[in-house]
């Protein structure tokens, strides 16, 4: 099941979809009290423990079983063994059909007690695969009471009695020992099979050995499974409805996996999680709860040769055996069809599990899965820690990780009992309700903190002591206590706590106001400490406030949290919630304690150099293009202004007359307009040529400027000559049609200017013009 905080995560950062893990199977509870007449413990940074189970697995392998039933109860038997997160637990496997005639044997035994540490992991799956179908010639029917019988024989003999005792059965069938010459003549072997069932149920039961029946196919009978379930031993691993044995039944081989692992997590007090199936190549997903502190991924490859990656929830790829990034890992069942990844203390968030294959080895589906087991802290407190007789006291009951990181999501602690009592001198115990529903002393529903109340008894004199207690299936669960004293009466120092949840990074500050007043006429001195946390997450100064007798007033109270190396890269994209309490106790009368008072920080990581400064970026970027912007627009500008397309180029003799007809310019290359002066000395007349001997391109100032082959340039003013030999000069006439990107001219041109090419462009006469665009017209545009 896709769930939220697993969503809400890949949606800011890596990836959109992710899960915590459905619940299922149960917990065990621990009991860590606060040692009397002392300060709250901080949370432990004790190592976690993994209880161990000691199961066997009993495989039908009558003859009944089709290739692939066999397949799926392979690797069931596989997944189980290989996800089992604790390295002490101990497996057996075996097969079992019914003896029908001599020789034939009803058990087959495959795997002896096998101890799951890393060595042992890494030959069960080998073992496993000797599992078979039976052939007609080796007994073909369903023995149960022999199973059962194995099964609890390997699992008392030579065994630790505190452990837990599991029997898996799986079965497509009923029992069916028609054919066992072992239960008598023919017409009472049913009967007797009955009768000999009951005998090895009830001895399950007296040798404390749980059995958990799985049928597939339309052949079992869920009565009979439900009998086998019922007749043995009730008590789970903790006694809550889901540890409590159970018969299950599914249509087919395909959902034999899955059930069993689902059964072996309520069995072996874990959760179970089934994430997607895909053909390879393919990335399935897979996420693990901030709770957990053990996990195994489980593969099941279907194909030995398909080989798999494992990306933790920041994107790194993690390796399969030792350490890495505080997370220890171990690998079983590589080289097999089923393998599993170890991980202690893994990183919570979205897994990813990366399958490639070989051409040839594509056709199945990989599956990916996971067994895991978490540890739930509770944080308690009383306020007032110190009330006095007859005074009403609130008791909240917060929910973190075993490293203090706030637990919030309901899904995480779905199912979750919670229950509370007050104890203290002169006065019998009171149970008190605790809940998380936002009504009466609970501000908020369903976020983690469980509150209620109870008024202080008027006989109360002295110590007090409220005790709360987690019970959560797959959890190791938690037991808190708070001390506190009854107050004679008006206490010395009064005081009051206001510390807002707040937002910051690693190495960052959240600040609160204590309010202090001095009700004595001596000294008294304050000790503030963070309590409920993992030691060196959070620190609080000042550490000590001194009050001058009757003094009252206000303290800034600052908790400053730790740089990021020591969060060992767990706060991911989305950071983590720290949960504290801040204590303020008088010293100076015998340590009462005035103040408990709940913190809750949001720590995300630093933001990077993008989120801190997207917005300059994105400024500077706009800047930028607006000056790029603004540059082609000048460059354009200046490129069309210098352009000579239009100029009106005109042949002037030494005293002043016009020669010949005006010529046109085009737009030239690269801004320069390239002519020859033809037959300068007969009938001179300007003709374009490429690379001709002069070129012209307009002047941005005004007029143009003329360039000589091989000589420099000179400006062509608008009512002046630039002599081109000693006979004719080069002047500009007024244009008739106005040049791109110019005002066209405010008068038009008359007479023999204005017609100067006769409206042809071809030659006219010896003193016509030889230019291709001699007039505004026709040729004129060819060079457009």
């Amino acid at each position: 099941m896709q769930r939220a905080w697993a969503r809400r995560r890949t949606g800011r950062g890596r990836a959109h979809r992710a899960t915590v893990l459905a619940l299922g199977g149960a917990a065990l509870l621990v009991s860590l009290l606060t040692p009397t007449g002392g300060d709250p413990v901080p949370v432990a940074d004790s190592a976690p423990a993994f209880p161990s189970v000691n199961y066997a697995v009993a495989v039908d392998e009558s003859a009944s079983l089709a290739p692939e039933d066999m397949k799926a109860e392979k690797a069931a038997a596989a997944r189980i063994a290989l996800g089992d997160v604790s390295s002490s637990s101990h497996v057996t496997v075996f097969g079992f059909a019914a003896a029908e005639s001599a020789g034939q044997r009803a058990v087959d035994p495959v795997c002896p007690r096998t101890t799951l540490d890393a060595a042992g992991r890494k030959t069960i799956g080998a073992c496993v695969d000797k599992l078979r179908t039976r052939k007609k010639s080796e007994g073909t029917g369903t023995d149960f009471p022999t199973a059962i019988r194995q099964g609890v024989h390997e699992l008392t003999t030579g065994t630790d009695p505190s452990e837990p005792r599991v029997l898996f059965v799986l079965t497509d069938g009923k029992m069916d020992v028609t054919d066992s010459e072992k239960y008598g003549d023919p017409a009472h072997r049913e009967a007797e099979g009955e009768r000999q069932l009951t005998k090895e149920l009830a001895n399950a039961r007296a040798q404390n050995v749980q059995i958990w029946p799985l049928g597939f196919g339309p052949e079992p009978d869920k009565k009979q499974l439900d009998r086998m379930a019922a007749g043995g031993y009730r008590k789970g691993c903790v006694n809550l409805p889901s540890a409590s044995p159970k018969a299950h039944k599914v249509s087919g081989a395909k959902d034999v996996g899955t059930t069993l692992e689902k059964i072996f997590a309520a069995a072996h007090c874990l959760r179970h999680e089934e994430g997607p199936s895909k053909k390879p190549p393919a990335t399935l997903e897979i996420g693990i709860s901030p709770l957990a502190t053990v996990g195994s991924i489980v593969v099941d490859k279907g194909d030995p040769e398909v080989r798999i990656s494992y990306l933790d929830p920041s994107g790194h790829e993690v390796p399969t055996t030792g350490t890495y990034r505080k997370s220890r890992f171990e690998l079983a069942g590589g080289d097999g069809t089923v393998e599993a990844l170890k991980i202690v203390d893994p990183l919570p968030g979205t897994w990813r599990v990366k399958a490639e294959a070989p051409e040839g080895h594509r056709s199945l589906p990989v599956s990916v899965s996971v067994l895991w087991q978490g540890e739930l802290r509770g944080a308690i407190t009383m306020d007032p820690p110190s009330p006095r007789p007859g005074e009403k006291v609130t008791v909240t009951m917060r929910l973190q990780t075993r490293e203090g990181y706030q637990i919030k999501d309901p899904e995480h602690y779905e199912g979750l009992r919670v229950s509370s009592e007050l104890t203290g001198d002169g006065f019998a115990p009171r149970s008190l309700s605790l809940t998380d529903d936002g009504k009466g002393p609970d501000p908020d529903a369903n976020d983690g903190s469980f509150s209620g109340s109870a008024r202080i008894p008027e006989s109360a004199d002295g110590a007090l002591k409220v005790d709360g207690t987690l019970t959560a299936s797959g959890l190791r669960a938690d037991t808190r206590s708070e001390l506190g004293q009854v107050a004679p009466g008006e206490l010395p120092v009064t005081t009051a706590l206001e510390m807002p949840a707040g937002d910051t990074h690693p190495g960052g500050k959240v600040t609160g106001t204590l309010t202090v007043r001095n009700n004595s006429d001596a000294r008294h001195t304050l000790r503030l400490s963070v309590a409920d946390v993992r030691s060196g997450l959070l620190s609080i100064s000042p550490a000590e406030i001194q009050l001058a007798p009757g003094e009252s007033g206000t303290r800034k109270v600052t908790v400053a949290v730790a740089p990021a190396d020591v969060f060992g890269g767990r706060l991911g994209d989305d950071g983590l919630r720290l949960s504290g309490t801040v204590t303020a106790v008088d010293t100076t009368d015998d340590d009462r304690t005035l103040v408990r008072t709940p913190l809750s920080v949001q720590v995300t990581p630093e933001p990077g150099f993008w989120e801190k400064y997207w917005w300059a970026v994105v400024a500077g970027a706009a800047v930028l293009a607006a000056a790029v912007v603004a540059v082609l627009a000048w460059v354009r500008q200046r490129r069309t202004r210098r352009d000579p397309h239009g100029l009106v180029l005109r042949l002037v003799s030494a005293d002043g007359e016009a020669v010949g007809t005006d010529h046109v310019a085009g737009h030239g290359h690269k801004q320069w307009y390239e002519f020859a002066l033809v037959e300068p000395h007969r009938a001179p007349r300007i003709e374009r040529r490429p690379h001709g001997e002069y070129a012209v391109q307009r002047n941005p100032e005004g007029g143009a400027v003329l360039r000589r082959r091989g000589g420099g340039r000179t400006p062509l003013p608008v009512r002046g000559q630039v002599p081109l030999n000693d006979t004719v000069s080069l002047a500009l006439g007024e244009e008739t049609r106005a040049p791109r990107n110019r005002r066209p001219a405010a008068t038009a041109r008359s007479g023999a200017a204005t017609a100067s090419g006769g409206g042809s462009g071809s030659r006219s006469g010896a003193g016509g013009s030889g230019s291709a665009n001699g007039n505004t017209g026709g040729a004129y545009d060819s060079y457009m």
